[in-house]
């Protein structure tokens, strides 16, 4: 697969090994984020991954900043972007059975590097169970 990421400064140090883990399960990366721990605005690297997986140019998307809450705010401002934001491992599940996200938000400044690594794997693992879940994800884009 190929995953878009993004990030702001707070989630430099949790992307760089999250591309290593992607990379060494075989997937392409597309690297949207900062590479340093300057202050940046998270919606500059946001938009790009939230387009990428838009667009299909990705498969998937993570994205990371702080709390996550800005990162999945910008990123659910694309209608076809479901962006989940996860802090333990059911609700990571959950977002892909039950609402088919289709990025990964992780709030770096909540969760230990081995959670966010750990989040990455179920993402990755866990389908869509589709069924009574198609109807509900089917309305929540607006237009």
């Amino acid at each position: 697969m190929t995953i878009a990421i993004g990030n702001d400064h707070a989630g430099t140090e949790y992307k760089f090994e999250i591309i290593k883990l992607l990379e060494e399960l075989g997937h392409t990366v597309v690297n949207f984020g900062t590479d340093d721990n300057g202050s940046m605005d998270y919606p500059d690297t946001i938009h790009p991954t939230a387009n990428a997986v838009e667009n299909n140019e990705a498969d998937l998307g993570i994205i990371l900043c702080g709390s996550g809450n800005g990162a999945q705010m910008t990123a659910n401002k694309h209608q076809g972007i479901r962006a989940a934001l996860c802090w333990n491992n059911e609700l990571v599940a959950l977002s892909r059975q039950h609402n088919n996200a289709n990025i990964l938000t992780i709030p770096a400044r909540f969760v230990s590097l081995q959670q966010a690594l750990g989040f990455v794997k179920i993402f990755l693992d866990t389908e869509f169970e589709g069924g009574r879940h198609q109807n509900r994800v089917s309305k929540i884009a607006c237009s």
